[in-house]
């Protein structure tokens, strides 16, 4: 069974908003085992519309249109709607009740023509009624495919999709199971990686892939499976992933679908009963936000200094002068310095620090652009290292904080 989404805006094209809608689809859809053909964009165009539903129908079995489905001149999906399978509109005296329910309870300006015309569907079409807005949803059938338009606005779509569309796709057609489980891996590259497990990704069965998904500095393996037999499909990754394991488990840290790696860290600093405290400088606080982003991370997460400037190094973290002048702010002592000095600031179990030139300019110190160092401190010392992440500053930073966790991670292991 496979699916089409449409996405309908001008303003998806010329950039001003990104599509998320897609993803959202698109995740959803697989969960009950509809795998996406394709994902299209177009403009507020009429031909364009048309010819996106030409294609999708003979693509796909399902196709999910999103946008246009506003009460101005330039929303036409309806329109389009009822030219391409030979329709009319018609108010329905429900959708017309709620638009008229939403304004008196929850819109100031009046409620105008224009407001009322959302009311207005195509003949042929069950209405999907939309809780959270003036546009309904709406599910047309034509030679054997399903058509579903739907608002754009993301949580409009959402409820839709999560209250209506999937629950009447099931009641529909009966589709397979889809699963995925992906592996997480740091400090490895993606072609090292697959060198090691060759053999036994040759071996996986057909209806088992394995992509890798590299992403600065870590690498995910994701396997996906799909059968009508869920026993035999969860008993066959299971098996696949045992076997895996012991061949990447120096570089394994968890399973996507159960946390990232900074999640995981911050579940082993809780158990150990242990807290950690961030000095940042060319990370920028990366390290603290991806940590904080985790709930219950007050429980480990003492605080952090976004050390950028030297000044701040020496006044707040009291990095010794000298050593930066004689070694300069990108250097193994003041990393080790703003690691142990963070430590003690905040009274913590670990401290972490990073200091480096992301570029595109050298700042204070000669270090080549991208060279940063990264130290971790506990109750028995500080260890840095040194890296060059390349001359791109955004992929300069990501690594660092990447690179960061791991480390950490293998540091707690130790203990």
């Amino acid at each position: 069974m496979q699916a089409e989404i449409i996405t309908i805006g001008d303003e998806i094209l010329i950039g001003q908003i990104v599509d998320t809608n897609s993803a959202y689809l698109a995740k959803a859809f697989n969960k009950i085992g509809i795998s996406i053909f394709q994902i299209t964009s177009v403009q507020d165009d009429k031909a364009h519309i048309l010819k996106a539903l030409k294609e999708a129908e003979e693509n796909a079995d399902i196709i999910v249109i999103t946008g246009g489905l506003g009460p101005t001149k330039d929303d036409i999906t309806k329109l389009t709607l009822c030219e391409y399978f030979n329709d009319h509109l018609v108010e329905d005296q429900k959708v017309l009740a709620h638009v008229e329910w939403l304004f008196e309870k929850y819109i100031s300006t009046p409620i105008s023509d224009m407001n009322r015309h959302q009311a207005m569907v195509p003949s042929k079409a069950k209405v999907l009624m939309n809780q959270f807005g003036t546009a309904p949803g709406m599910w047309m059938e034509n030679n054997g495919k399903t058509f579903v338009s739907l608002p754009g606005v993301p949580y409009e779509m959402k409820a839709l999709i999560k209250n209506e569309v999937i629950p009447a796709l099931r009641d529909k057609y009966h589709f397979p199971y889809i699963k995925h489980k992906t592996l997480l891996t740091y400090g490895l590259g993606e072609s090292a990686i697959a060198a090691r497990i060759e053999a036994w990704e040759d071996a996986l069965p057909d209806f088992i892939k394995l992509a890798y998904l590299p992403n600065l500095g870590k690498v995910r393996l994701r396997l996906s499976g799909k059968s009508m037999d869920k026993e035999l499909l969860d008993a066959e990754l299971a098996k696949q992933i045992q076997l895996l394991i012991p061949q990447i488990e120096d570089i394994f840290v968890g399973f996507e679908e159960e946390s990232s790696l900074e999640a995981i860290v911050g579940k082993q600093l809780t158990v150990m009963n242990k807290t950690i405290a961030v000095a940042e400088s060319c990370t920028g606080g990366q390290i603290a936000k991806a940590i904080t982003t985790n709930a219950g991370a007050s429980a480990y997460f003492k605080g952090s200094v976004v050390s950028y400037a030297t000044e701040a190094k020496v006044k707040i973290l009291e990095v010794n002068e000298d050593d930066i002048a004689t070694h300069s702010v990108v250097s193994k002592a003041v990393a080790e310095a703003m690691a142990q000095n963070v430590k003690t600031l905040f009274n913590s179990d670990y401290g972490i620090s990073t200091t480096g030139n992301a570029g595109p300019s050298k700042g204070d110190s000669d270090a080549e652009v991208g060279t940063v160092w990264i130290a971790i401190a506990n109750k028995d010392g500080v260890h840095s290292e040194v890296f060059n992440f390349g001359n791109h500053r955004d992929k300069v930073i990501m690594k660092a904080t990447n690179k960061a966790f791991e480390m950490l991670q293998k540091e707690i292991l130790k203990k």
